[in-house]
């Protein structure tokens, strides 16, 4: 069979690499692709942004894929799964309607309302109806998000009541440009972050294996929220019986509220948790495809066939199916740009890439291109690192064994990714100790 991808980032790579290990697969398309899938046995990028909609259904009219993937949100958000099945083409993700969302923070803080679905109190404001004196009035921290696609960087945890009044209205007044022009103002929720993956087919869920990204940019969770710096696989915090209780509380009412409405989901779900000091998950937002970069180690570990369990959630049959994991960890390290993530320089040749390839692990690409037979950086998130062990330990040191091979100017990466985990492993072996 012949499968599309769409997108250019890492989590592209990624899955393009896990598809091209299929059996069953002799060609995977994706577009546009970056240098990293280039250089992959059986992928070819083909020269279409992953926005425009309709030549990416004439590609797919004409190469004839068994199956498409759609990467990013952006497209997802502005309906290429609807494009696709107009067109009579099968592709795995979600409809616009489902994909609100992601594409509107309001919509999904309604949605989990309605359905008494557990997340942080709120308010929504337009610049119309944008009260300031309610914001100044709360305590901080205080989360400010832009409702719209923002790339990961529309979120903002105000320190002071001041300071939330006026990065809200900086995005009211145009900051993230479309994607801010209705903001959601949140109470911070304390506790540990992890990332909580299903396919669904519209009715059933799977469960991916547990993951936990790194939002911060600096050593430490500190600094500006980015897109992700790093990730690994499982999580510790996400235990048998949290997990349950997630599926319980959060994933089944979700997809039992979307098909009530209408809207049956059918593609990745991402749900952000919030683990509380008190065990309690709660959603800080939906994603509504694989996360990045949660995918790269993921798709380390996945042992069945990506495409097969694809198929089964667009014929429906997610109930009889099953996913096989290595029992190994997995860890992704993300590299960045100079200057990411607000204004990210571009354009400097990468070295080292020939010996990382050599290490164990893998290093998958995001923002690059090839130019005049060098590899150059083209985006904010460059490259992802990933190393798999016995451990997260063991995991973390092949992973950045393979950072250390790499260089380009002022590149960025932290150098702690992991620690919450290896954290709470030796917290864990002391207990067992006493």
């Amino acid at each position: 069979m012949k499968v599309l991808i769409v997108g250019s980032g890492g989590r592209e790579h990624a899955l393009a690499w896990a598809c091209a290990g299929s059996s069953r697969v002799h060609e995977v398309l994706v577009a546009p692709g970056n240098a990293g899938t280039d250089g992959e046995p059986s992928v070819r990028n083909v020269a279409i942004a992953a926005d425009d909609l309709a030549a990416l259904v004439r590609l797919a009219q004409r190469e004839r894929p068994a199956l498409t993937i759609i990467g990013p949100e952006a497209p997802l958000v502005a309906g290429i799964t609807d494009a696709f099945g107009a067109a009579g083409l099968r592709c795995f993700g979600p409809d616009k309607a489902c994909a609100r969302l992601e594409g509107s923070k309001a919509f999904a803080k309604a949605f989990l309302e309605r359905h008494a679905i557990p997340t942080a109190a709120y308010r929504c404001f337009t610049r119309d109806s944008y009260d300031g004196a309610w914001v100044r009035a709360q305590r901080p921290p205080i989360v400010v998000k832009a409702s719209g696609l923002a790339a990961g960087k529309g979120v903002i945890i105000a320190t002071s009541a001041a300071e939330a009044d006026a990065t809200a209205r900086a995005m009211l007044g145009g900051r993230f440009g479309e994607a801010g022009a209705q903001v959601v103002i949140e109470e911070f929720l304390p506790g540990e972050e992890a990332s909580f993956i299903v396919l669904a087919d519209g009715e059933q869920a799977l469960p991916l294996a547990s993951s936990q990204d790194h939002k911060r940019l600096l050593d430490g969770d500190q600094g500006p929220n980015t897109g992700g710096m790093g990730a690994y696989s499982p999580a510790p915090v996400l235990t048998e019986a949290l997990h349950t209780r997630v599926m319980r509380e959060i994933v089944t009412p979700t997809l039992s509220g979307l098909l009530h409405e209408g809207t049956p989901y059918t593609g990745f779900l991402y749900v952000g948790l919030m683990i509380g000091p008190d065990g309690a998950p709660r959603v800080l937002e939906f994603n509504c495809r694989l996360g990045d970069p949660e995918a790269q180690p993921l798709l380390m570990r996945l042992r069945s066939d990506l495409t097969e369990l694809c198929e089964a959630a667009l014929e429906h049959r997610l109930e009889r199916a099953q996913a096989q994991w290595d029992p190994s960890s997995a860890l992704g390290v993300v590299i960045a740009a100079p200057g990411y993530p607000d204004s990210p320089q571009l354009g400097q040749a990468i070295e080292g890439l020939e010996a990382a390839a050599k290490l164990p692990g893998k290093v998958f690409h995001a923002g690059t291109r090839h130019a005049q037979q060098r590899v150059l950086t083209s985006g904010g998130r460059v490259l992802c690192a990933v190393g798999c062990g016995a451990g997260v330990r063991a995991a973390q040191r092949q992973a950045y064994a393979l950072v250390e091979r790499i260089r380009f100017p002022g590149m960025q990466y932290r150098g702690d990714i992991g620690q919450r985990a290896l954290a709470r492993e030796a917290a864990s072996q002391a207990q067992a100790q006493e």
